[in-house]
């Protein structure tokens, strides 16, 4: 994984997750706000996605179970469509807050992905 790549993200999921969280204590609905912010820690992951095929590719991997890595990298994108999937269908404040702890949930997923490939 590359280190600036996951900075990013990280930066992402966290901003993305106190705004919606903040949102959703305020009593606020989902709107296009919480909704953008959730989808840009999806295209971070992909993101993320496309850089990890082409590290695998060039022969690079992960120093523990690849698999494991993968299915880490693979919930992890679809935590924030089902997020966001659940705010669109259910537009109460408890919403919004789902969709502030679904970016936090990423960014622990990434870190623990960081320790895969890293050892």
């Amino acid at each position: 994984m590359n280190f600036w790549l996951l900075v990013i993200e990280l930066s992402v999921a966290l901003l993305s997750g106190l705004t919606n969280l903040t949102l959703g204590l305020l009593g606020r609905v989902p709107s296009l706000v919480s909704i953008s912010a959730v989808a840009a820690v999806e295209l971070a992951l992909l993101g993320q996605l496309i850089a990890t095929i082409i590290l695998l590719g060039a022969g690079e991997g992960p120093v523990a179970s690849l698999f494991e890595f993968l299915g880490y990298l693979l919930v992890a994108l679809l935590i924030p469509l089902g997020a966001t999937f659940w705010g669109t269908i259910e537009r109460t404040k408890q919403s919004t807050i789902v969709l502030g702890i679904a970016p936090l949930v990423v960014a622990v997923m990434l870190v623990r992905m960081q320790q895969l490939w890293v050892g």
